[in-house]
């Protein structure tokens, strides 16, 4: 599924590098969706996520030359104010993965003017009142559809997707500029202090709003919110609650909350209607002949269930959207698929899901530490077939593993072969059904503890670039 998904694309694409949103026109072959940002997120995160650089590069010159004005706005019906931010953090991740200077050696002017945007922004939500519910977070729709409404100005809210993406931005950003810019140490100096400024403010605004009165305590998609987005989208019509679908996944996606509150988010939206089968929903006000999931923008709710290592949650997630957001035989992702069956509508951002929850499955970074096999099932692991991935690219250079579980034996065989760079720490999941365990697990020859909240994680020894052998027995 994801080498289909990455053949599709090419097909999708004119000369398999000018970007569509679809397939079909008017839904959603047309020029106005071309600038469309999901379009350009998910395929230069995906393409980067498999190591395919060329293509990667692709389609970040192509979206930068063609789509972003020398003022930093892009040329698209309507903007999605995190989508700036989250093109910050994958333009780091771009030079992280491949070291390519002169790429954005080349649009530095436009990513300087995309983070003054933000800037700009920020500064407007400064001038308020500190008594707005908005002080201090960054205004903006959350949809690009808002500019299809008789008055879109009631999407210009300061939904906390919209701050929490834009500190995302400005953090990672800050990590490699000083290598691009001969201006770099001195602005990121700014955008660092930006960055804490705006978060601080998130958790404040956040915490502030958080409705204990409910169980589990309801969290909106903005502050001041006095109903349920359900409750709101029954009520009104349009709502400045439309869409919240997109702005919980991009909240979680940025990964810039505590883990308590992050949990506490996740709870409201399953607890509310914000999730079908484990997946994010398509959320419209309350009716009873549909349920849908949301195909594409909610891989960003999936990544913070593996950050919080609510796996079961992950899996769930990836195979309802394996198995009920694609069409059976040709696999077409849909847009929304409504649970009940039909034919969804494609779009390509929804077909390159799978392979970023494949590849976070097998190769995941988070907080300077590298994660091989975390999401990895153990009906997989101990299939008796080899489970397997080389040269997976990571911040430190690429890495792979190779395990195979000898059912005879209850014995399980396979090796790691480390980056060529140092992580704070590598560790291996070997995860294990209930009330199975390890009952002794060698790597590189030694006998390594268990950890983690599943006691199935195994740190890999610090042996850069080395391959070193994997032996664990069954109790």
């Amino acid at each position: 599924m994801a080498r289909f998904a990455f053949a599709r694309e090419l097909v999708v694409r004119p000369d398999g590098s000018y970007p569509k949103y679809g397939a079909v026109d008017r839904d959603y072959y047309g020029p106005e969706y071309d600038g469309f940002q999901d379009t350009f997120t998910s395929s230069l995160y995906a393409n980067l996520e498999w190591g395919r650089f060329e293509q990667a590069k692709t389609v970040l010159d192509g979206y930068f030359t063609d789509f972003v004005y020398d003022d930093g706005m892009i040329n698209m019906r309507g903007p999605e104010t995190a989508q700036f931010g989250l093109t910050l953090s994958l333009l780091a991740r771009y030079f992280a993965y491949t070291g390519d200077k002169a790429l954005l050696v080349k649009h530095q002017h436009k990513i300087v003017a995309t983070v003054n945007i933000l800037i700009e922004l920020h500064d407007k939500s400064l001038a308020l009142a500190q008594s707005d519910r908005g002080y201090g977070l960054i205004h903006g729709w959350n949809e690009s559809d808002a500019c299809l409404f008789e008055d879109p100005s009631i999407w210009w809210k300061p939904y906390y997707a919209n701050s929490a993406m834009t500190v995302r931005g400005f953090k990672d950003i800050s990590a490699i500029w000083p290598k691009i810019s001969h201006q770099g140490k001195a602005q990121t100096k700014h955008w660092l202090a930006r960055a804490e400024q705006l978060q601080n403010q998130l958790e404040q605004t956040l915490k502030a709003n958080i409705r204990y009165d409910m169980q589990p305590p309801y969290i909106g998609p903005l502050p001041g919110v006095k109903l349920t987005f359900r409750q709101a989208l029954a009520k009104n019509d349009p709502s400045e609650q439309g869409w919240p679908h997109r702005a919980y996944a991009e909240l979680l996606h940025a990964d810039v909350l505590p883990n308590k509150l992050a949990n506490l988010v996740i709870d409201c939206m399953r607890a509310y209607g914000a999730t079908s089968m484990g997946v994010v929903a398509n959320i419209t006000a309350p009716n009873p002949r549909e349920r849908n999931l949301l195909g594409f923008i909610s891989y960003g709710y999936a990544q913070q269930l593996l950050r919080l290592d609510r796996i079961d949650e992950y899996l769930l997630f990836m195979y309802a959207h394996r198995h009920h957001a694609h069409t059976p035989g040709s696999w077409t992702a849909g847009e929304v698929t409504d649970i009940s069956g039909g034919m969804p509508l494609f779009c390509m951002p929804a077909q390159l899901t799978i392979p970023l929850l494949l590849r976070w499955t097998l190769v995941f970074d988070q907080d300077e530490h590298l994660y091989l096999g975390r999401a990895l099932p153990h009906a997989w692991l101990l299939s008796g077939d080899e489970v397997s991935c080389k040269e997976m690219p990571t911040a430190w250079g690429k890495t792979a593993f190779s395990l195979r579980f000898d059912k005879e034996k209850g014995q399980l065989l396979g090796q790691v072969t480390l980056p060529s760079g140092s992580p704070k720490a590598t560790l291996l999941t070997l995860r294990l059904p209930k009330g199975k365990r390890w009952s002794k697990v060698r790597i590189a020859g030694n006998v390594v503890a268990a950890s983690g909240p599943n006691q199935d994680r195994f740190e890999v020894p610090a042996k850069p670039g080395a391959t070193v052998s994997v032996q664990a027995d069954l109790a």
